[in-house]
């Protein structure tokens, strides 16, 4: 059963920012840390930092024979039941790292020639170089290390839903980058039965197909030996005569396997990555071997008509007014999470006071590698590392106290932009002045965006249309800025 059908959230998979497991089996996708250094959101940030850091000096360790010392930083590193992610068939079972299983890695590791080398320098090229360590071994690893991240992003996420916690129960071993230790310490935590649940952000999971050693033997290794074996003209190099006759010359990838000594063996790509680095910047770099979101249809069986349709609906039969403030922010975060995904995510809610009719503030992690909130920041120059957004359930016009309620929550570590979501506009142009006196007095950059707004881009994105809000913010934005 879903974690939304669990909790009687009523919501879909297309309006939640986290991966509404099944939590009675692994659903096969992965924490990639490959995927997760490329991301640029804060929440990426940090957690890709305590990967670097706990592998890092794990490494180290490893490098300057403090055998013991690595082994028991390597302990923690076991069987993550609580995403509910992997490879298992049937209840989730961690399929990653049991005892055995973590022994004999950790001999691998020690044993590796990319250690011994010192090419092995981050937590995913372990799965190009050391034998036995796949995606799901360092999707195991990863977890384990960003629990800590992984724990307060479900907190986050359960109040936002009002999903409930167990209070005052063990954390699990945390990696704290600052001490350079595991902590296991007393939280909140998610249970099913009694069974602890961690919440991942859809945006940050993948397949785990691109950054593989596969990848980097067949089609670049065997490449760059490819272009040598011409240069050297050596044996391996057979001509074939064109029609026009003119000779051309060339070495097949199966004759440098098979006479080349360019078999597939994960030592091998360790030797020449010593031998030739830049091949293996080359790789990591470059844009086959990098991962994005999951499209947001892959979770919903692309039933995106579908899904637009019923948010369309539930939008519509919210009723005006504080009494329905809650169940208004909820839906309008799970529009805003449907219209933007993967560019915004994690959303918190920030406070939330006598039922929801006072106060509904929320944030989302700016993600954007590309539109409207990418160009904002490095174009516009407006500070925007998360997105502010106001909620407010109002039968009349807003005015200048929600403006400057908004405007006083800007500062230069959350940025100066926000949406102000309401139910309707009737003065449209006399708003919109309001948003100019704001912006021009450098207060910030506020856009509205009413349930006409919502319907709309809910339709256009039935239709097909990738992100439909996009346009109607970058004409809010001329509006604003340049009148």
């Amino acid at each position: 059963m879903r974690i939304s059908k669990r909790f009687g959230l009523n919501r879909s998979q297309a309006e939640l920012d986290f991966v509404d497991v099944d939590t009675n089996r692994d659903t096969p996708l992965f924490v990639d840390p490959h995927f997760l250094a490329q991301r640029s959101d804060q929440w990426s940030i940090r957690a890709s930092q305590s990967v670097r850091s706990f592998f890092g000096y794990f490494i180290g360790l490893l490098s300057q024979g403090e055998l013991d010392e690595a082994r028991s930083l390597f302990d923690h590193l076991h069987e993550p039941n609580e995403t509910c992610l992997g490879l298992s068939r049937k209840r989730p079972q961690g399929n990653g790292i049991g005892e055995e299983d973590a022994q004999n890695i950790f001999d691998s590791l020690a044993q590796s020639e990319a250690v011994k080398t010192g090419v092995l320098e981050d937590l995913e090229d372990c799965r190009i170089f050391v034998k036995g360590i796949d995606k799901d071994k360092t999707s195991d690893m990863t977890t384990n290390i960003i629990r800590g991240h992984l724990i307060a992003y479900t907190q986050q996420q359960c109040a936002l839903w009002g999903i409930p916690l167990t209070t005052a129960s063990p954390s699990g071993f945390c990696w704290d980058a600052g001490s350079r230790s595991w902590e296991n310490f007393y939280t909140d935590n998610l249970f099913v039965g009694d069974h602890r649940i961690l919440l991942i952000p859809k945006a940050i999971v993948s397949y785990s197909k691109q950054h593989t050693s596969q990848q980097f033997h067949q089609h670049f290794v065997l490449n760059f030996l490819q272009h040598e074996h011409l240069r050297m003209r050596s044996a391996l190099v057979q001509t074939r005569r064109r029609k026009n006759g003119s000779v051309r010359e060339f070495v097949t990838k199966k004759d440098l396997v098979g006479k080349g000594d360019a078999a597939f063996d994960k030592d091998f790509l360790a030797s020449f990555t010593k031998a030739h680095p830049k091949v293996f910047a080359d790789f990591k770099q470059a844009p086959r071997t990098r991962s994005g979101s999951i499209p947001i249809e892959s979770f919903i069986d692309n039933d995106v008509a579908g899904i637009s349709a019923y948010l369309q609906e539930r939008l519509k039969a919210i009723p005006e007014g504080r009494d329905n403030a809650t169940e208004y922010h909820r839906t309008a975060t799970g529009i805003l999470d449907f219209l933007f995904y993967p560019h915004l995510i994690s959303p918190l809610i920030e406070r939330e006071i006598h039922d929801g009719r006072k106060r509904l503030d929320l944030t989302f992690d700016n993600a954007a590698t590309d539109g409207f909130f990418l160009r904002l920041h490095q174009v516009s120059k407006v500070t925007c590392p998360f997105i502010l957004i106001e909620c407010k359930n109002y039968s009349s016009d807003l005015g200048n106290p929600e403006l400057d309620q908004m405007a006083g929550r800007f500062g230069p570590n959350r940025g100066e932009f926000g949406l102000m979501l309401c139910r309707t506009i009737q003065d449209h142009e006399l708003f919109l002045q309001r948003c100019r006196d704001t912006f021009r007095d450098n207060r910030g950059l506020i856009l509205p965006l009413t349930d006409d707004d919502l319907l709309e881009a809910l339709r256009k994105r039935a239709e097909g249309a990738a992100m439909p809000l996009e346009d109607q913010l970058s004409d809010l934005y001329r509006a604003v800025a340049l009148a």
